[in-house]
């Protein structure tokens, strides 16, 4: 039986892109499979009475700083977006709907979306921007905009956040081995650990 990480993300966590980066590399040393999982990290939000770290302060400020460490440690570009937040809910139907129809694209999809937001940080709240970024990337942007806005994928969207939720989800990244629910970038030497063991 072959070994999976779930992997619960929202484009507009900058921890889950740092975990986007690393997580591939820890499954293919694992012998693990990467299981994406869309969610909509405000309707988790709102569902557990949650609220991004940015919103604390002095939490936020420091995020910031402790991201950027983390992304050194990793080798990986990281800038923090001036538009955050980001309202992520075109995005995440975007990958839903990718996932749906076109699993074998989500890859490239997620890249390219991460990118835009934490490396050459754009403005996603705009929808002429993400339709550039996604023709950029290969994309019918015309045609994955209308399939993100079918009523098929909104369900589906809904369905894996209110699934995230019930299985004790409460922000992003989350990722769960088996049983075992392990939340944020910084637990992925425990992720890893759980597929050795």
């Amino acid at each position: 039986m072959t070994k999976t990480v779930e992997f619960y993300f929202d484009f507009g966590s900058p921890a889950a892109y740092l975990a986007a980066t690393q997580l591939p590399h820890v499954c293919a040393d694992t012998g693990a499979e990467l299981v994406w999982k869309p969610m909509l990290l405000g309707g988790v939000f709102q569902a557990t009475g949650n609220r991004s770290p940015a919103e604390v302060v002095p939490k936020g400020p420091y995020m910031t700083i402790d991201l950027k460490r983390f992304a050194r440690r990793y080798g990986v570009p990281f800038v923090h977006n001036p538009h955050f937040p980001i309202n992520t809910l075109l995005l995440m139907r975007g990958a839903t709907g990718l996932q749906m129809k076109e699993p074998a694209r989500l890859g490239a999809y997620v890249d390219a979306i991460f990118h835009a937001m934490w490396v050459e940080p754009k403005n996603m709240n705009d929808p002429a921007t993400v339709a550039a970024v996604l023709q950029n990337a290969g994309f019918d942007a015309t045609a994955l905009l209308a399939l993100a806005g079918t009523q098929e994928v909104k369900d589906r969207l809904k369905a894996v956040t209110q699934e995230a939720v019930a299985r004790g989800v409460f922000g992003a990244p989350t990722m769960f081995v088996g049983d075992q629910m392990f939340w944020g970038q910084d637990r992925l030497d425990f992720v890893r650990e759980a597929l050795d063991a």
